[in-house]
């Protein structure tokens, strides 16, 4: 089963890293990523620019499309992770090992559901 692990955080706190810090935090985390690609279990990784680089589209008769996020939350969705994982303890355990390296903000697990347009929508 494939897992999605959301990243959440202050994006303000974030921002305020220096690049050594970034730099530092970035290296913690790919130890931990190397473990899991030696694993087989590693899927794609993605670090998101800020919100302020976020556009929405809201639907409605005619899409209207706005600058930004508008979610109204104090942490933002940083990035996520795609993670092979034999149950959702696995997954859970996962996540564990990444919040010991970056201990603030939360992540979040999901189950991921591929879908495929005229294919309908599987369970990976």
């Amino acid at each position: 089963m494939l897992y999605a692990i959301f990243c959440y955080d202050s994006e303000a706190a974030i921002g305020t890293l220096s690049r050594e810090q970034d730099e530092a935090l970035i290296s913690k985390l790919a130890v931990v990523q190397q473990s899991f690609a030696a694993q087989g279990r590693l899927g794609p990784v993605v670090r998101l620019m800020p919100t302020t680089s976020a556009i929405t589209v809201r639907r409605g008769a005619e899409p209207l499309i706005l600058d930004g996020p508008f979610a109204e939350t104090k942490e933002q969705l940083l990035g996520f992770y795609i993670l092979e994982c034999a149950t959702l303890e696995d997954a859970i355990d996962a996540a564990r090992q990444l919040a010991r390296e970056h201990r603030s903000g939360a992540y979040e697990i999901r189950p991921v559901r591929t879908f495929a347009a005229n294919a309908g929508d599987t369970m990976a």
